[in-house]
């Protein structure tokens, strides 16, 4: 059973939501939350497997994530969001979220999401990717910068894949930065989809 925290300030959201997840089996809302302070509260006493976030929650939702994050670091965060566009993403996906939706995707897109997540795995919207059709291949990248593209899109933090390749966290932003321009790639989340799209993820 994944269990949820649903954060949104629209009760129609909220209300659109849960009708959604009581369709599904596998979930079970554990509590609805409509600002930052009961959304904080709600999530440190419930721990659930999954916040779903809406970035416009007054006081900014963005503002919640590095300290739940900090707090509960098995928490997958899912942004539900009416934006659909630079620099929200990004911001977001910096400050850790594992997953962004727009409000506009398909209902089994938003289950898929959640599903994914709570496997630990990224998950961004469809209407959010970019086609990777000419795109350089993998042959643009060294053999260090291979691996590395490799240990992220398995959803390795750079920390981890540091430890694991004996070299510094610094190095690892470097080659990130390195793999993300050669390749034409915004953040992680599309360097994942990218690894699934050439099958290089079992």
């Amino acid at each position: 059973m994944i269990r949820i925290v649903m954060a949104d300030d629209h009760a129609i959201v909220r209300a659109g939501f849960r009708a959604l997840i009581e369709q599904e089996t596998g979930f079970e809302i554990v509590a609805e939350c409509h600002g930052i302070s009961d959304t904080r509260e709600a999530v440190l006493l419930h721990h659930p497997d999954v916040l779903v976030l809406d970035l416009s929650l007054p006081g900014g939702g963005l503002a919640l994530v590095p300290d739940l994050r900090e707090q509960l670091p098995d928490l997958a965060i899912l942004i539900l969001s009416m934006h659909d566009h630079e620099p929200w993403i990004s911001e977001a996906l910096r400050r850790g979220v594992a997953g962004y939706v727009t409000k506009g995707a398909a209902a089994d897109e938003l289950v898929a999401a959640l599903q994914s997540v709570a496997a630990g795995q990224p998950y961004l919207s469809s209407d959010l990717k970019r086609p990777s059709t000419n795109r350089p291949g993998l042959e643009e990248l060294s053999e260090r910068e291979q691996e590395v593209f490799l240990r992220l899109a398995r959803g390795e933090t750079p920390k981890q894949a540091a430890i694991d390749m004996g070299i510094s966290v610094k190095t690892v932003y470097l080659h990130r930065a390195s793999v993300r321009g050669k390749l034409g790639l915004l953040n992680d989340l599309e360097l994942h989809q990218l690894a699934l799209e050439r099958g290089l993820l079992a």
